[in-house]
């Protein structure tokens, strides 16, 4: 087990990168594209610190790419695969939901 326990940290740290509200509204932000740290700010609605604490995190776990130009710091998603992930991610949740409509009919049914 040790020799996959580097994998193991990788997707741990990919899973808790994605666990914030705050950095999956960045990410759907970026979604269009290339933004600069002064447009994801106010979308955002944190302080410029907090938000600088998302972006690092997001960074960090290798979800985004920066790069500065002049005084900007534009960030952009690294691999669109990650878009893939939150699919899975909306299909598992939705899968859960219909289960859930699909027991309140049962119920429904009985009384």
């Amino acid at each position: 087990m040790k020799k996959f326990q580097f994998l193991m940290d990788y997707r741990v740290n990919i899973l808790k990168a994605l666990a914030d509200p705050a950095r999956l509204q960045i990410i759907d932000f970026l979604k269009d594209g290339e933004k600069c740290v002064c447009e994801i700010i106010p979308m955002l609605g944190k302080a410029q610190s907090t938000t600088s604490k998302h972006l690092d995190i997001l960074y960090d776990a290798g979800i985004l790419d920066r790069r500065f130009e002049g005084k900007k710091t534009l960030y952009r998603i690294k691999n669109p695969e990650i878009f893939r992930l939150l699919e899975v991610l909306d299909k598992l949740i939705l899968d859960r939901f219909s289960s859930f409509v699909k027991a309140v009919e049962v119920l429904k049914t009985k009384g």
